[in-house]
């Protein structure tokens, strides 16, 4: 029975990337496994079938339907990969006897490779390029999964057997290269450390393609000169990628688009201003300016943006996204003046993120956020202790890099939280007791933190009350959607979450006051009210009569977007068929989708009854709120600015555009894996040094932690983040709360 069950970790003799995806249990003597994204179970038929289950692949058992894409893809390359080798060994085995067939132990080779797994069920296939005796699944006296490894002669032995075949012809070496030593990724590795370029960069969409493209050509490919680079092929990337842009443009006046402002303050001093259109299409770069010597100045700022609208064509721009500094507040308010029929807007993650700086200052979060720090920086810096964490936590990290810095700080505690049973039992482990690094004082300090009950009273409150912001602060920071129609429901959910968790007014009120200071700054913007009175999941819902505030900012987005008074009078009468789903609106079929589309998308098939309505809620909806997420590292627009020559800064400035702009593009491209980056390697200085960098490193700390024994990271198992279904759960229907309303309007409570 499932309640006899009993967790078992697994140990890191098991390579086979399936394992990371699964967690396994001991019911008597025989080993089952549960997949960690849909719940099922098996109860027999080993790794392989599991693995069949994760890749989509028809075979034994059913198929998983919540396993991310990029997962299923490396499932699917794993499984072709072993059926690659079992081809290949078959006609490897001959010749590597025909190379070294003295060999008293040729036989033994085919009998082991071959040999039945009695747990599997299944015939294991073995892997040339290790001639690894064949293992077995064994459950040792821990409860942990092991191989039952043949003995160190045995194993001698067939590596003589290698050292035998070297004579054999180069697709034979290659096929029985010693372990992970694949020359081919070795001389990707040699090249990237060589150039001293971002190893994330292997994570480029456009890095298996390349890979693809020369294993195409064969051997003896002349590469591209530096020359090469700099000329016909930049021209070439260059005109493809214009050619993208243009097709995007097209979209621009049918749903309008955003202009996004972001600002860099390099270590060179300046400050750069790049320039984004945004639009459901896609995300493009058009240019970026050296502002160091205007960005205090209101009147040059303006002049920059209305530039910038000019060029993108005002009759497509629905609004201008910036910081929030007073000088961009100046700027925004002159543009809307220059353009009546826009708005300016101020980045609302920034918005949120404010509000989180907020409660993370309020004395007792501050102290809470402090003690998992004490906690991450110790895991985090001895490669022993984070192997054991992630051993006990079926891998899963507790550090968790989120957009902001203080975005960073919460969702690292929800990590926490989510895993303290996890933690609990690592720190109450034999495992523990035994190792060097607990009797240490950061090991004594996590230890007393992680059985401390206050501790994990504290973190869970502090869940409770600022996870609904990190839900705002995910949606509004979404790729794969437009946020606009989302982020007033939001808000009012976060508000109604506080109220709820903490009942008496005196209580919530505090915590309301930081949400509705920091949102005053977005109050005066209609569309978000708007955007919420247009999407009919949420319009539809709302309990008795429209609030008055609502209905207002609407009609200031009328008056705005629209500058024809005719057809804003027929907007108006066309919003009483909208109240009353006259027509297609109220078909059963546009009924259920009100769930189901996205509210761009549902006016666009159900709105076609009152055109000019349909027109400007598409405009309206298709908007992002956000010009933060779109920033590559990796781009050094700075150097554009630095040289004098002016072909060379024609040259740098092309390059940048085209870099920035596959960039964009590969957003689009990757797939919505929700696994977590590694803490270690994430790119944010800010998120390193506040959770995994220690102020100060002791003389005996320098050498103790072997940086070459730690485990690979194999991505979080945890959903980082909030799928689609659960933002929706999270958003829900019934809007009735008058108080919430009154404050998301800044009006004051009497």
């Amino acid at each position: 029975m499932e309640l006899n069950l009993t967790p078992i970790s697994i140990t890191k003799q098991k390579q086979d990337p399936a394992w990371n995806h699964c967690e396994a249990f001991k019911n008597g003597e025989r080993l089952q496994i549960k997949c960690m994204y849909c719940g099922k179970m098996f109860k027999g038929g080993g790794i392989h079938r599991f693995k069949e289950h994760l890749a989509g692949r028809k075979g034994q058992g059913p198929i998983c339907e919540q396993v991310p894409p990029g997962v299923r893809a490396l499932m699917q390359e794993s499984l072709n990969g072993v059926l690659l080798k079992q081809d290949n060994k078959q006609n490897a085995i001959p010749e590597l006897l025909a190379c070294g067939g003295s060999s008293p132990h040729a036989g033994e080779i085919d009998k082991s490779a071959y040999s039945d797994d009695v747990n599997n069920g299944v015939k294991p296939i073995q892997v040339l390029n290790s001639l690894e005796p064949d293992s077995s699944l064994v459950l040792n006296g821990k409860g942990e999964v092991s191989q039952g490894i043949r003995d160190s002669k045995k194993r001698g032995r067939d590596r003589s057997l290698l050292a035998n075949s070297h004579s054999c012809a180069k697709s034979d070496l290659a096929l029985v290269s010693i372990g992970a030593e694949n020359p081919v990724h070795m001389a990707i590795g040699r090249f990237l450390y060589d150039i001293g370029v971002n190893l994330d960069a292997v994570n480029s969409v456009y890095f298996q393609p390349m890979i693809d493209a020369i294993a195409s050509t064969g051997s003896g490919i002349v590469p591209p000169s530096s020359q090469d680079l700099r000329g016909w092929i930049l021209k070439n990337v260059m005109e493809e990628v214009k050619d993208d842009i243009d097709r995007n443009k097209t979209m621009w006046g049918k749903t309008g688009c955003s202009i996004l402002v972001e600002q860099w303050s390099p270590k060179s001093g300046r400050t750069l201003l790049s320039f984004l259109v945004y639009c459901p299409q896609a995300t493009v770069f058009l240019k970026s300016v050296d502002a160091s010597r205007v960005i205090f100045s209101a009147d040059h700022l303006n002049e920059l943006l209305k530039q910038v609208v000019e060029e993108v064509g005002v009759e497509n721009v629905v609004q201008v996204i910036t910081n929030c500094e007073e000088q961009y507040f100046l700027a925004g308010k002159r543009l809307m003046e220059s353009f009546p029929s826009l708005y300016w807007a101020p980045c609302l993650v920034h918005c949120v993120d404010m509000m989180l700086e907020d409660f993370a200052n309020l004395e007792w979060i501050s102290e809470t956020i402090e003690q998992a720090k004490s906690v991450t920086r110790f895991v985090y810096n001895h490669s022993v202790v984070l192997n054991m964490m992630r051993r006990f936590t079926f891998h899963n990290d507790i550090v968790e890099p989120a957009v902001t810095r203080f975005a960073s700080n919460f969702a690292t505690l929800k990590r926490m939280a989510d895993l303290k049973l996890k933690l609990q039992a690592m720190v109450n482990s034999q495992d523990w007791s035994e190792c060097p690094y607990a009797k240490k004082p950061g090991g004594l300090v996590m230890l007393d933190i992680v059985k401390n009950r206050s501790f994990w009273n504290s973190c869970i409150l502090i869940v409770r009350l600022i996870y609904p912001l990190l839900q705002v602060l995910e949606i509004v920071g979404s790729k794969k959607r437009s946020t606009m129609g989302y982020v007033y429901a939001g808000i009012y959910r976060a508000k109604e979450t506080i109220k709820k968790e903490l009942v008496k007014k005196d209580d919530y009120m505090v915590y309301w006051n930081i949400i509705d200071h920091r949102w005053e700054q977005q109050r005066h913007i209609p569309l978000y009210a708007a955007a919420f009175f247009l999407n009919p999941k949420f319009f539809y819902s709302i309990e008795g009569n429209i609030h008055n505030d609502i209905l207002s900012s609407m009609f200031d987005c009328i008056e705005r977007l629209v500058p024809d008074t005719n057809v804003q009078d027929q907007i108006v009468r066309e919003i009483h068929l909208y109240k009353n789903a006259t027509g297609d609106l109220g078909r059963p079929m546009a009924v259920r989708a009100r769930d189901n589309l996205l509210p761009g998308e549902w006016w666009s098939m159900y709105g076609g009854g009152c055109p000019n309505l349909q027109h400007l809620a598409i405009r309206i909806l298709s908007q992002t709120c956000s010009s933060i997420g779109s920033k590559p590292n990796k781009i050094s627009i700075e150097e554009i600015h630095d040289t004098r020559n002016f072909l060379e800064h024609q040259r740098l400035s092309d390059l940048v555009y085209v870099r920035y702009n596959l960039y964009l593009r590969q957003m689009v491209l990757r797939s919505q894996d929700k696994d977590s980056a590694d803490p270690l390697s994430f790119n944010s200085k800010e998120i390193r040094d506040d959770w995994i960098a220690y102020n100060a490193v002791c003389e005996e700390d320098y050498g103790s932690s072997d940086w070459m024994s730690l485990d690979p990271p194999v991505g979080s198992r945890m959903l980082s983040g909030t799928s689609g279904d659960e933002t929706e759960d999270f958003l829900g229907t019934g809007f009735a709360d008058l108080e919430i309303f009154n404050g998301l309007n800044g009006v004051e409570d009497i």
